[in-house]
């Protein structure tokens, strides 16, 4: 018989090896391996036409084993994520750290508890409720239909039908619900909705203001290029400049900070450095007032002030400053935070703006961030900012000549400081007090999008909330205050309405108010209340569509928009408690925490600061590995000292009641409503129990 006719006696098999390397179960890859085709199982060895390859089915049992290996090896990873937040969880809770047993925080305990009072009253009406409606939904409540079960309240009404007890309890809940509770709700449910539209309308407004811009390339232009710079004579401009750094037992990035401005290109006899310290850490002020002394023996025009008497936080800081004899010779001030490091030619970008135009009274540069990508936080924080900068400052900028000054990457005229009245220590947003009082004064601003100046994100939840707890308080205070001026201010009725009605109402106030109210609130209580209803395209495509414009001008997160959209809720709480807090002056308005930070500056960062510094000859350069072991030492020290994660009552409270409310909506198969309110619960999950962010402990 002819040799091919017994073609699976062979031993001897032809075609493309399989070549397997594997370090570790969890560490293989495959070389020359190709995927069997059909003729490999239709002909023999020896009769595959000409042409073809020959491959065994060794290869396919390889390729299968390879893949399920895989596959176990996903599940025994994601399995051994799940078991390490498990144990964080454990940790958390039995460390009996909350947000209630926060030492730093300011904040009347009494006031601070209303609003979780409040919150947990919520959640065990809605647990309540849902073991309620569960029984119902088992006793023959069929709660999806259309017609609000009024099919089965006409049965009960029948005279032959035995009613239960618990039916003759359930049927008049649902009268209550009907004649009482739902027409109040779906009024508020109503009037939050139509805030919501016109905060979007808003939104949209400023975007298509932003492509207008972008389109057609407008962009503030400085009338006259700088020259001559090492003597500051000449046709150039070089006007006296007063640098400010305002800081507070910020020992993390002092250095970097100190050494960012002493390497502003500037005349040196038309620049002077202030390091205004007002630590209360006697080492702090130490290793400043070292790093000041460093500098100035390489040239450095800098001075180093601290306040006995340190009241008003940065704003008596910076009043202080101001007050000293020598300002009087300045005609212009740069204002930058510990943790900002701008670059040498920050002066030469934005000072020039200001030559004859002497209407001008602020220049703002725009903040980038070198540690934007360290965590799931500090990537939601930069869609936000990054829509502030691109879209609100820029826009109102370019066709108002107007926006909230940041506190700091800004540089401005004295006189337009003096004429405005100074610094205040009235509310923790001292920036926005003193932009306002400048715009209602007639002086404009301007926002440069091109020139930026880097700085820090929080990285971990605590600072990031207190940082918001202070940027929504502090507007709230600063409006209380400033609307009788407004009113009487002396400018146009346009001027004072878009102060009023947008820059303070719509965009400090109704935002926080409805986000909160209609999505962690009036939503869920629609669950245990069907007979107020909110409309798919409230809770899912009009949200998604506002995420998307946010998330414009960071194209880069775009794979974060959803946790976008959920994390924006889930901070809602904190802003509504501060805008409260504000509005009705409690007592963690004025709460003032400096925001904590980390350091983050690169090895390439130390040296551009610290390379080639001007200094006068004979003296000595900075020491670049000095420079680095006291930063490490620093870290270490701070390490040792860390704060812990905390557990936040008032967003676990949240998670619960909503969670319980998805449940309830699952009975009524909801659909878009079930999958909202699980995903959000979930998310206040995760913030109440710190997971998201820095884990230190």
């Amino acid at each position: 018989m002819a040799p091919s006719l017994y073609w699976w006696a062979k031993e001897t098999h032809k075609g493309t090896p399989v070549v397997v390397k594997m370090e570790n179960p969890n560490n293989w890859s495959m070389v020359e391996l190709e995927s069997p085709s059909e003729e490999d199982f239709i002909y023999p060895n020896d009769a595959i036409p000409k042409g073809g390859r020959n491959k065994n089915a060794k290869q396919l049992t390889w390729v299968l084993l390879l893949k399920a290996h895989k596959a176990a090896g996903c599940l025994t990873s994601i399995a051994t994520a799940f078991f390490s937040i498990a144990a964080i969880i454990r940790r958390r809770v039995a460390s009996g750290l909350t947000d209630s047993t926060d030492d730093s925080s300011t904040e009347n305990p009494t006031i601070k508890s209303r609003f979780y009072i409040c919150i947990k009253a919520c959640l065990w009406l809605f647990l309540i409720l849902l073991c309620f409606e569960t029984v119902a939904y088992f006793e023959g409540w069929h709660f999806g239909t259309a017609d609000l079960q009024l099919q089965r309240l006409y049965s009960l009404t029948n005279p032959f039908v035995v009613k239960t007890v618990f039916d003759s309890l359930y049927s008049n809940w649902v009268l209550i619900r009907v004649e009482y509770l739902a027409p109040p709700l779906q009024f508020l449910a109503n009037v939050c909705i139509i805030l919501f539209l016109i905060q979007s309308l808003d939104r949209l407004i400023l975007c298509l203001g932003c492509f207008w811009i972008k389109l057609r390339n407008i962009k503030p232009v400085a009338k006259q290029d700088l020259e001559d710079l090492e003597s500051g004579d000449g046709d150039g401009y070089f006007p006296m400049v007063l640098v400010q750094i305002p800081m507070c037992n910020e020992k993390e990035v002092y250095q970097q900070s100190i050494a960012a401005v002493c390497k502003l290109e500037w005349p040196q006899g038309r620049l002077l450095i202030q390091i205004l310290d007002d630590s209360d850490d006697p080492t702090t002020q130490l290793m400043i007032k070292d790093e000041v002394y460093k500098w100035q023996q390489n040239g450095a025009n800098i001075i180093y002030r601290h306040r006995v008497i340190r009241e008003g936080y940065k704003a008596g800081n910076l009043k202080s400053a101001m007050n000293c004899s020598y300002v009087k010779d300045y005609e212009f001030v740069a204002i930058f935070d510990a943790d900002f490091q701008p670059s040498p030619d920050f002066l030469m970008q934005t000072v020039p703006h200001f030559k004859d135009n002497e209407e001008l009274g602020l220049v703002q540069a725009r903040w980038s961030f070198v540690n934007k990508d360290e965590n799931l936080l500090t990537r939601l924080q930069l869609i936000n900012l990054a829509f502030h900068f691109e879209v609100e400052q820029q826009v109102n900028g370019i066709f108002l000549n107007f926006f909230g000054f940041n506190g700091t990457a800004g540089v401005w005229r004295i006189k337009a400081l003096e004429e405005s009245g100074g610094w205040l220590e009235r509310t923790t947003v001292e920036d926005m007090d003193i932009a306002v009082r400048a715009h209602l004064h007639g002086w404009k601003f301007i926002f440069l999008n091109d020139v930026e100046c880097q700085c820090e994100l929080p990285e971990s939840y605590e600072a990031y909330r207190k940082q918001q707890h202070r940027w929504h308080s502090g507007p709230m205070q600063l409006f209380r205050l400033c609307l009788p001026a407004i009113i009487r201010a002396k400018i146009n009725i346009w001027k004072k309405a878009n102060l009023i009605s947008l820059f303070f109402l719509l965009r400090k106030l109704i935002l926080p108010f409805y986000s909160f109210t209609l999505f962690c609130i009036i939503l869920p209580m629609t669950m245990f209340i069907p007979e107020a209803t909110l409309p798919s395209w409230v809770v899912s495509y009009v949200p998604a569509a506002m995420s998307f414009l946010n998330i414009l001008p960071a194209p880069k997160s775009f794979p974060f928009i959803v946790p976008y959209l959920l994390f924006e809720n889930t901070m809602s709480v904190t802003k509504f408690n501060a805008m409260i807090s504000g509005l009705f002056q409690l007592g963690s308005a004025y709460e003032w925490v400096v925001t904590q930070k980390s350091g983050r500056s690169s090895e390439g960062d130390l040296i551009s600061l610290v390379e080639k510094p001007k200094h006068q000859r004979g003296c000595s350069e900075p020491n670049l590995e000095e420079m680095r072991e006291e930063i490490i030492h620093h870290e270490q020290q701070a390490f040792r000292k860390k704060q812990h994660n905390r557990i936040y009552t008032k967003e676990l409270a949240l998670a619960f009641l909503l969670l319980m409310a998805s449940a309830r909506s699952l009975l009524s198969a909801q659909g878009i409503h079930f999958y909202f309110l699980l995903f959000q619960g979930v998310s206040f999950l995760l913030v109440g129990l710190d997971l998201i962010g820095e884990q230190v402990g």
